[in-house]
């Protein structure tokens, strides 16, 4: 069982910057794959990052590529972090951390068996 807190969520202009945590019980923490998710009003959920138990692998959505970055700490804080820099209005959605096993698309939602509990995140223009 892992329970996922997220925090860092907040309000932004246009081309500022936030960094998201996320962090996670249990002494197993190495050994999931972490991934961050998005939902806008009246959206579905999408993938926006994810990276494998020990950081080497990482994925990113297309929208956010070149512009949020996905890492973890598998020390003492057992946490992931997601630094969004130059966002834009359409950044604006509750952002979900997640966290599954070793197998599977790491872009999948339905793949991720533990979910925090979102932190907003709203870009002005």
């Amino acid at each position: 069982q892992v329970q996922l807190v997220e925090s860092g969520g907040g309000s932004v202009q246009a081309g500022g910057s936030l960094r998201l945590s996320c962090a996670a019980s249990g002494r197993t923490f190495s050994t999931y794959v972490m991934g961050w998710f998005r939902q806008g009003p009246g959206k579905e959920r999408e993938f926006v990052a994810g990276i494998s138990g020990s950081g080497v692998i990482r994925y990113y959505g297309d929208s956010v590529k070149g512009r949020f970055t996905i890492s973890r700490d598998n020390n003492a804080k057992n946490t992931v972090y997601l630094q969004m820099n130059s966002l834009k209005p359409e950044d604006t959605a509750v952002y979900y951390c997640a966290a599954k096993g070793s197998t599977g698309s790491f872009s999948v939602p339905l793949n991720y068996a533990y979910w925090g509990q979102g932190t907003q995140v709203t870009v002005s223009s």
